[in-house]
């Protein structure tokens, strides 16, 4: 009886344990005729296994053993590693990670498995999928709704989309954009004598010129036929800035468009006419704007073509203004309108200790132009060179004619220098050779920079700075806190002195926070061993609250404005 009842568990055992292999062999069946790559990773991140569809996706060969590989090694893509490790410490499962792999694209699922049920590990399954097509689809969906057929450009859809992220951005940090509305001139001619197919030809190029002509931020869009839109981020806050860097895109977009066109053999010349509209902190509706861009650029068609119009009549009178301004400064210098005038720098006991040489142009007609409007225009033309080069040698001869003066044979004379003047290769030679010529002493030189310049290669303004000042010649650091002002790069250049922006000094007694910056920039230069001064004193309550705190010399009205040098020396023979 108990061998009948033996033989009867022996049988059932047998018969389960076939049941089981077969439902085993069915489930890999399934895995491995799953289209989604498996892949199943041990705690250390080793391959314990994979099934046909992952080797069929990666090209692994059928018989290839890759079971106690690194996963990054059969699966190399950035991160997983450390997304596998999120998975295990956190318990929890990634989806829809998705990642290039050279010229595939995969999603991946992260989750973790236990394989062993008393295991107390958890193992890891990683799914994935080719996802190379659909991403394919989708590009080509996104192009057939967001870009122009033809020229690869955005359309009008996607232009409005940018044209309201712009207004955005410009709302937030207060600064002007424009929109740019571009017509061919004279194209319906072309497409009427030389057919559809050389026109299409021509808005393909013109649409690769005007990419050339701006900034990968800005936008440019076809809006349809023989138009097209350039939308410019991140002009100056200044509105006459503002004005002159549309013009100047403007400008070379008509220079661009006046080169030849080679159409399949036929040289085609072209121009243009553009309006611009110009906007600022969503004064105005994106509506309002094109309307704005499209009525200059029906103003720019009545004024002969290949041109450019503002909308704004006064943007326009400005932009006159601005252009005669231009032309007057490039003969401002060979015809001696300039002048230094000095401005007085104190001490505590109000003794003068130097001054800054202030540069002024003397227009004939004008009288004295303001540096605000002519500084930054002999920065964007150019001229910034030849007269900063006249400024240093018109310093250097002063200081020279000083030593004959009892009263200002020791004062030190503080000269501003431009970022394109600092960054010529040849500039410390400039500066020895000034020296020579005027007979200078260098120790009386103090040369101003302000923290753009020195930021803009920090190493080779270093090098520049202990080359002069081995000749004796001071260093200022100008503005100072209005920038990037930190221990780390004041540490590395060797200025003698750091001057407070009057922009703080102003506001002692009014912002709190101004104050404390202030008191903290006079601690900062104390500890680093400089000389501290403040620009831009006005009052006696201003000054007893700077030399409280620690900072013993001054410039500003208090003491006197700049004046000619005639003045100045008068203002120093003055006791007190």
């Amino acid at each position: 009886m108990f061998l009948d009842m033996g033989l009867a568990i022996d049988t059932y055992i047998q018969a389960d344990r076939r049941t089981i292999l077969g439902l085993k062999r069915y489930a890999e069946n399934i895995i491995a005729s799953l289209p989604a790559g498996l892949i199943v990773v041990d705690n250390a991140f080793k391959v314990r296994s994979v099934n046909r569809s992952f080797r069929e996706m990666l090209g692994l060969k059928n018989r290839e053993d890759v079971s106690g590989r690194e996963l990054e090694d059969i699966l190399p893509l950035p991160d997983l590693r450390q997304q596998a490790q999120a998975v295990l410490a956190g318990r929890m499962a990634l989806h829809g990670i998705e990642a290039a792999l050279g010229e595939k694209w995969l999603r991946l699922t992260i989750t973790g498995i236990r394989l062993e049920e008393e295991g107390e590990e958890e193992d890891l399954l990683v799914v994935v999928e080719d996802i190379t097509e659909l991403k394919a689809q989708t590009v080509h969906i996104e192009q057939l709704a967001f870009y122009d057929p033809l020229t690869s450009l955005p359309n009008r859809s996607l232009l409005r989309d940018r044209v309201q992220r712009v207004l955005t951005y410009s709302t937030r940090h207060k600064n002007h954009g424009a929109i740019l509305f571009i017509d061919l001139d004279n194209f319906k001619a072309l497409n009427d004598t030389k057919g559809h197919n050389i026109g299409d030809l021509l808005l393909i190029e013109v649409a690769k010129r005007l990419q050339g002509c701006v900034r990968s931020s800005d936008t440019v869009a076809r809006m349809g036929g023989d138009e097209f839109v350039v939308v410019l981020e991140e002009l100056n806050e200044d509105i006459l800035q503002a004005v002159a860097q549309a013009q100047d895109i403007g400008e070379k977009i008509l220079a661009s468009l006046n080169r030849p066109f080679n159409l399949q053999g036929f040289e085609h010349y072209c121009s243009a006419s553009i309006g611009i509209s110009l906007f600022r902190d969503n004064e105005i509706g994106m509506d309002d704007l094109f309307r704005h861009a499209d009525t200059a650029m029906y103003q720019a068609k009545t004024s002969g073509r290949n041109t450019l119009r503002f909308f704004d009549p006064d943007m326009q009178a400005s932009l006159e203004a601005r252009a005669t301004l231009e032309a007057d400064l490039r003969h401002a210098l060979s015809q001696q309108q300039f002048n230094l005038f000095y401005q007085i720098q104190v001490n505590a006991a109000n003794h003068p200790i130097g001054a800054e040489a202030l540069l002024r142009w003397r227009h004939p007609k004008r009288g004295l132009v303001s540096p605000l409007q002519f500084i930054p225009m002999a920065e964007d033309t150019g001229l910034i060179l030849p007269i900063g080069f006249w400024v240093l040698e018109t310093a250097c001869a002063q200081i020279k004619a000083w030593e004959a003066n009892p009263l200002a044979c020791k004062l030190q004379l503080a000269v501003n220098v431009s970022a394109r003047q600092f960054h010529q290769p040849n500039f410390v030679e400039q500066v020895r050779e000034v020296l020579k010529k005027t007979g200078a002493d260098p120790t009386r030189l103090k040369l101003e920079l302000t923290e753009s310049v020195v930021l803009d290669n920090i190493n080779n303004t270093v090098a520049k700075m202990h080359e002069l000042k081995e000749i004796g010649v001071r260093f200022s650091m100008d503005d100072f806190g209005t920038g990037y002002s930190s221990l780390s790069y004041l540490t590395q250049l060797p200025f003698d002195q750091l001057k407070i922006d009057w922009s703080f000094v102003h506001n002692i007694g009014i912002k709190t926070t101004d104050a404390v910056i202030v008191q903290t920039i006079i601690g900062m230069g104390n500890s680093l061993g400089m000389e501290v001064i403040a620009e831009g004193v006005e009052n006696k309550e201003q000054r007893d609250f700077l030399e409280c705190n620690g900072c013993h010399a001054y410039q500003g009205y208090l003491f006197s404005k700049p004046v000619p040098i005639e003045e100045f020396e008068a203002l120093i023979r003055m006791p007190n």
